[in-house]
């Protein structure tokens, strides 16, 4: 889907008392989306925002707003996100029974819909749904914190899934989420991923835009 690597800045590693400026310091440094990520304290340990806080960021930017929801049952919450302003919503395959008619439940809304894989999941599970999903996030770290360092063993995953995807002639993204950096990031992109989510490496940075040229490697 992608014609070139996109960069969606993960706010986990913003600072919440001034979301707005953070947020337009990423616009002003050419990210193309904004990583939200949705996580309520059971699926993982950490307890993030809620669809009020994704209702305010849509309002103060019109950059993608990347939904990673990181919640059990899923299904409850799928249309307060998509009223919030959700242009892309992930959910975790390890979170419901019932994958498929929670893709269609995004898809019917005219959101695009991907499911996210844990560092442990194999990407054969995802064989049923693949013709039914705009983008797959690959966990490279294992999920509910950020700052975590990458895992090594993404990289080959994300390889693996581009072969799967070429091979069904598929035209689906590759989104890699976790401890992504200028050094990793350039065999994710050689490997095949479309979007990187980088949180610390660019909020951690003075300079935002020049992190974000250090990922893409303009």
């Amino acid at each position: 889907m992608t014609d070139k690597i996109k960069i969606a800045p993960s706010i986990l590693s913003a600072d919440f008392s001034r979301l707005s400026e953070e947020i337009r310091s990423i616009e002003k440094g050419n990210a193309d989306m904004v990583h939200i990520d949705i996580m309520d304290g059971h699926f993982v340990p950490n307890l993030t925002i809620g669809p009020l806080v994704v209702d305010s960021i849509n309002k103060v930017t019109d950059l993608v707003l990347d939904v990673h929801l990181m919640i059990e049952d899923p299904e409850k919450y799928i249309e307060a996100f998509i009223k919030a302003g959700a242009d892309m919503i992930s959910v975790h395959l390890e979170a419901t029974d019932h994958l498929h008619r929670l893709i269609q439940m995004i898809k019917k809304n005219n959101i695009l819909a991907g499911v996210a894989l844990n560092p442990s999941t194999p990407i054969a599970m995802l064989e049923e749904v693949m013709d039914d999903l705009d983008f797959i996030v690959i966990m490279s770290v294992n999920p509910g914190f950020g700052g975590q360092k990458y895992i090594p063993q993404s990289t080959q995953k994300v390889r693996k899934l581009k072969k799967m995807i070429n091979d069904l002639k598929l035209d689906i993204d590759i989104q890699v989420d976790g401890g992504v950096n200028d050094v990793n990031a350039k065999e994710l992109i050689a490997g095949g991923a479309d979007i990187l989510v980088a949180g610390s490496f660019v909020f951690g940075a003075d300079d935002r835009s020049g992190a974000i040229k250090l990922i893409t490697g303009e």
